[in-house]
């Protein structure tokens, strides 16, 4: 018996904004359907990648999403949100409706206004002054450290640094400008200098078989999403290889963290079924949904939601090529994948949440401490406010191991950084701000300086602030 294949999800760019110009997408932001959350409705004629572009602009702003219901068949995109702040309240601002509902119409076409075309970028996505260098490697102790001395030396300023470590794999983002004058480095050779400088660095301690790439890219209005780039260097370097086929049909066992991924076929409808199980936290959703666009397929149906500490996940799908899935070595694929866009943003270690002066050599200094205290750096996600550094550091001892670091320890160090840092003793996952808000989970802030006072609730609100004006520099 033939198999039937469904018609290539594959529609003419013209078309679509033809269709957009008709029917653009209507929002309705909803307060008193539900007590404790705002519900966020939007509708609009589909096109590939709405569903992650509109989670994405959710996630950019830390909102949290509890559930959601997704429905694209028939070429109409339906979704609705239930969404709070990072606080559990609903949305109430004026100002941030009006910015989500700005950012969720806006079209992709020219014209579309500067702060939805910075939404669309994401926070690290800044502005045409900055020149963004992508390096993915073997995770090892010390390597940002030697990175951003490099980038003293050759006099470069760094404005914004995302790095993740999974398994064995590293990879950053790193935005950088020229140093006393400022702007993107636009000469050829000196980006070379730059480009072969950063090289040696990576590559100095590469072993038999591991590889590692830097690359620097011009600025661009159209620059990747900076977490969905990430997503896609860790998953070029090969992260996903070392994680788990979990195809589990049993049922998880009360309190289990780990994650479960099952795929069913659907094949009268045409669809493949995939469910997820796995502890929940912020940004879960945008990560799935990033994988599963990465991975080339499209979702027609989806029901997520959190059940206290877990989170279901149900999608149903087909490859943008009409097939669904139906050969082993595919479905091995579209698990790791998944699994490792679930796992790869859990950190290990303490997390630190960051407040410094911006000045000379900061990100060089705070990564060299760390660094002759016999501690590592797993993940950084740090760039400034006004003249104030600000992120989130998180530090494991030198094995990598999930060890926690003494806070004693720790705050020796700091004396010699300088700064505000609040010390987070909850929860290790990345992003998880969330959690470790609402409740307290030990937060303890340790200061080094007098002025000016920095408090977590400045800390969070500048996450909004940053989204809608550009980074200054960190003088690395």
């Amino acid at each position: 018996m033939m198999e039937t294949v469904y018609q290539p999800y594959c529609v003419d760019p013209q078309l679509e904004l033809l269709i957009e110009r008709i029917y653009p997408p209507r929002v309705c932001i909803d307060n008193d359907t539900f007590p404790d959350c705002t519900l966020l409705k939007v509708d609009s004629a589909n096109k590939h990648g709405i569903l992650l572009e509109m989670v994405q602009v959710l996630t950019d702003l830390d909102l949290v999403i509890s559930k959601s219901y997704i429905s694209s068949d028939g070429g109409w995109f339906m979704d609705v949100f239930h969404v709070t702040d990072q606080f559990g309240n609903k949305l109430t601002d004026e100002g941030l409706i009006h910015y989500i509902q700005q950012a969720l119409c806006a079209s992709r076409r020219e014209g579309s206004s500067r702060t939805a075309r910075m939404c669309n970028m994401g926070k690290k996505g800044l502005s045409s002054e900055h020149t963004a260098a992508e390096i993915t490697g073997t995770d090892r102790p010390g390597l940002l450290s030697e990175i951003f001395a490099v980038l003293v030396e050759l006099g470069c300023n760094v404005t914004a640094a995302v790095a993740w470590t999974h398994h064995k794999s590293a990879a950053s983002i790193i935005y950088m400008e020229e140093g006393l004058n400022g702007g993107s480095i636009k000469d050829p050779m000196r980006l070379a200098h730059v480009q072969e400088q950063l090289e040696n660095v990576v590559d100095a301690h590469n072993g038999e078989g591991e590889t590692s790439n830097v690359r620097l890219t011009s600025p661009s209005a159209g620059r990747t999403h900076t977490e969905r780039r990430l997503h896609q260097l860790m998953y070029a370097n090969g992260d996903y290889k070392l994680c788990c086929c979990r195809d589990d049909s049993e049922i998880c066992k009360k309190g289990c963290t780990r994650t479960h991924v099952r795929i069913e076929s659907c094949k009268e409808k045409g669809y493949s079924i995939i469910n997820i199980k796995s502890r929940d936290r912020p940004k879960l959703l945008f990560d799935t949904i990033c994988a599963l666009t990465e991975l080339q397929y499209v979702v027609f149906h989806a029901a997520v939601s959190s059940n206290g500490t877990i989170a279901d996940q149900e999608y149903f799908i087909r490859h943008k090529g009409g097939c669904i899935l139906d050969s082993e070595s595919e479905k091995s694929r579209v698990l790791q994948g998944l699994v490792a866009a679930i796992e790869r943003r859990v950190s290990h270690g303490l997390r630190l949440e960051l407040c410094a002066l911006n000045r000379v050599g900061l990100l060089s200094d705070i990564t060299r401490v760390f660094r002759e205290n016999g501690l590592s750096i797993s993940a950084i996600d740090v760039g400034t406010n006004g003249e104030r550094a600000v992120g989130s550091i998180y530090v494991t001892d030198a094995s990598r191991h999930d060890v926690d670091v003494d806070p004693q320890m720790l705050e020796l160090v700091l004396k010699e950084i300088g700064g505000s840092v609040a010390i987070v003793q909850g929860p290790s996952n990345r992003d998880d701000q969330t959690s470790s808000s609402r409740v307290d989970q030990g937060t303890k802030v340790t200061r080094v300086e007098d002025k000016p006072k920095f408090s977590l609730g400045n800390l969070l609100w500048s996450q909004l602030e940053r989204l809608s004006s550009n980074f200054g520099s960190i003088k690395s």
